[in-house]
This record gives structure tokens, sequence and C-alpha cells, in this order.
């Protein structure tokens, strides 16, 4: 195949892995501009042996680069939108020792349970002691 056309099938993948933003495809495209640069050099191997090439290649990228790039990006690493700790929270319902309810924090309803040693009455205000999903851990 000529080395235009692994350029081309380069940058379609490129433009995939920009879509995609997951990591994955774009090795397939560093796979393809090798396989390009191998036939712009002068070799002029069968198709089978440049997909052989371009697989070995993508995948040795996949499987050595990936990790690398992803540790130095930090997208191995979960992120809180927000830390909800120590907020203060008002009641919407009466909730029991261990017993759920609603609580209303920053303007939105939340479902909580209560993890303090007294029953927390409607309207009284409590600390987050941890978040768990969609449900706060409250004490008053």
């Amino acid at each position: 195949m000529a080395w235009w056309i692994w350029v081309l099938i380069g940058f379609a993948l490129l433009g995939l892995e920009f879509v995609a933003t997951t990591f994955h495809i774009g090795f397939f495209a560093a796979g393809a501009f090798f396989v390009a640069i191998l036939a712009l050099a002068g070799w002029d191997g069968p198709l089978w042996q440049e997909l052989l090439v371009f697989t070995v290649v993508s995948l040795a990228a996949v499987f050595v680069f990936r990790p690398i790039v992803v540790r130095k990006l930090r997208m191995n690493e979960t992120k809180p939108v927000d830390q909800l700790v120590g907020e203060q929270a008002v009641a919407i319902d009466e909730i029991a020792v261990l017993g759920r309810g609603k609580a209303e924090l920053r303007g939105s309803t939340w479902s909580a349970q209560n993890v303090g040693d007294n029953t927390i009455t409607r309207g009284q205000r409590c600390t987050v002691e941890r978040v768990e999903g969609l449900l706060l851990h409250i004490r008053a």
C-alpha cells in the first residue's frame, strides 16, 4: 500500500481518538504512521506484512506507552467533584438514630442517614460525616 494511504489512516485514527478520548486509538494511529515512514523509506512489503507491522507496533505502543501516559496525565485517579465532608446540612425529615431520611445541602435534597447518637429533628442543622454515593452520613 502507498505511504500516503497509511498517513490518511493515521490521521483518521487520530480524529477518532479526539472524539473517544480514551488513549487507545491514538496508539493505532502511531502504528499507521510507523508503517507510512517505512513505506516512505523504501520498504515495499506485501499488504499482509504491512498489516502485521501495523498490528505489532500498535499493540506494543498500547501496552508499553499507554500506562505511562495515563499515569503522567493522572487519568487513573478518581477525583471528587466536590468535597462535602464537614458541610452543614438541614434535616427535612425527622431521622432516628441509624435511620434514613432527607436533608438539604447547598439547595439540593439528599438522602441522609443519621450516624449520630441522637435523633435529628426536622429543621435541625447537622454535619456531613461522609458521603457514600448519593447518601449523606450526617450527625447532629
